[in-house]
C-alpha cells in the first residue's frame, strides 16, 4: 500500500475517532492473503496464530478460492448480479474480478462492510480497479438489514426483480449466538427473488486445540470475537433454500476444479461451505 493511500487512511481513522490499534479480521485476512492493504498490528497478529496453527493463511487462501469456484457457479447458472456482505478489503481475488473473467462487463457488485477504514480502503481501491457503473461499495452493519438493503437498491446496480447471488464469506463466524444473526438473514433471504443463490462459508467448530486457541485469541484480542459453529448450528442459516451439491462442506471440498489446492484430509481446512438455492413455490392448489 502507497504512503499516499495509507495517510489518507489514518486521517479518515481520526476524523472518525477510530483506533488502529486492534487487529482487524479483514486487514488480517488481507495479510494472510498476501495482501499489502494491512497494519504492522495485523501482520503481528496473524505471525502470532501462524505460530499456534501454521494452517491458518492456507485456510484464508483456501476459503478465497472457494469463494471464485462460488462465484463462477452462480454465472454459470444465469446469475449475474452479487451483493457481498461482510466483504471487507477487496483484496486478492475479488468478485468482481472474478465474475469479470467469466463474463466480462455483465456482472453487477455490491460489496457491504460496517468498518468506516474498510470503506475508505474499499473506496479508494475500486476507483482504481474496478467499474464505477457496475461495481460498488457501501458502508453499513449486516444488522441494520433495512438501511443496508435501502443502500444497496441505492447503488441502482442491483435490479431487485432478477436473480442475486448473495454472499457472506467467511462472516457469520464473528456473530455471536446472543447477536442472532439468524434474524437479519432471513430478511435479506426474504428480499431475494426465485433462482437466487446464498454463497456462505463459516469457521466449524472442530476438536482442534489450536485451532480454537485462535479462534479465542480473535474473541479477546481483534476488533470482532471469533464464534464457531458447528454443522448442525450452521445449516439452518440457509432457510428455505435448497442447497445444491454437494450441499455443505469442507471449503476445498465444495465443487473442487483442476487448479483448487485440496489438503489432506479435507477437515484441515477447518471451514465448511455452501450454496442455496430460493426455488420458486409451488402455487396454492384452489
Amino acid at each position: 500500500m502507497s504512503e499516499a493511500i495509507l495517510g489518507e487512511l489514518r486521517k479518515k481513522a481520526r476524523d472518525l475517532g477510530i483506533e488502529l490499534d486492534k487487529p482487524s479480521p479483514a486487514r488480517v485476512y488481507d495479510a494472510g492473503l498476501g495482501g499489502t492493504h494491512n497494519y504492522a498490528i495485523d501482520r503481528a497478529f496473524l505471525d502470532q496464530q501462524l505460530t499456534a496453527l501454521p494452517d491458518l493463511a492456507l485456510m484464508m487462501r483456501w476459503n478465497r478460492a472457494w469463494v471464485g469456484r462460488a462465484v463462477r457457479f452462480a454465472i454459470e447458472q444465469g446469475v449475474r448480479q452479487f451483493v457481498d456482505i461482510g466483504s471487507g478489503l477487496p483484496t486478492q481475488g475479488n468478485i468482481h474480478e472474478v465474475a469479470d473473467i467469466v463474463a466480462r462487463g455483465e456482472a453487477t457488485v455490491v460489496y457491504v462492510d460496517n468498518d468506516p477504514i474498510v470503506q475508505a480502503h474499499s473506496d479508494l481501491l475500486l476507483a482504481a480497479d474496478a467499474d464505477p457503473a457496475r461495481h460498488r461499495a457501501v458502508c453499513g452493519s449486516f444488522f441494520d438489514y433495512d438501511d443496508v438493503w435501502e443502500q444497496v437498491l441505492a447503488t441502482h446496480v442491483i435490479d431487485p426483480a432478477e436473480p442475486v447471488c448473495l454472499v457472506l464469506a467467511a462472516v457469520l463466524h464473528f456473530m455471536p449466538p446472543n447477536t442472532r444473526p439468524e434474524v437479519p438473514l432471513a430478511f435479506y433471504r426474504d428480499q431475494l427473488p426465485p433462482g437466487s443463490l446464498l454463497a456462505l462459508s463459516h469457521a466449524a467448530d472442530v476438536d482442534d486445540p489450536a485451532w480454537q486457541q485462535v479462534a479465542n485469541n480473535y474473541k479477546t484480542k481483534a476488533t470482532l470475537p471469533g464464534h464457531l459453529r458447528k454443522e448442525e448450528e450452521i445449516k439452518p442459516f440457509f432457510g428455505d433454500f435448497e442447497l445444491v451439491e454437494p450441499g455443505l462442506t469442507w471449503i476445498t471440498a465444495w465443487r473442487p476444479d483442476d487448479t483448487t489446492d485440496r489438503p489432506t484430509p479435507e477437515f484441515r481446512s477447518r471451514g465448511l461451505a455452501g450454496v442455496g438455492c430460493k426455488v420458486a413455490s409451488e402455487p396454492a392448489q384452489s
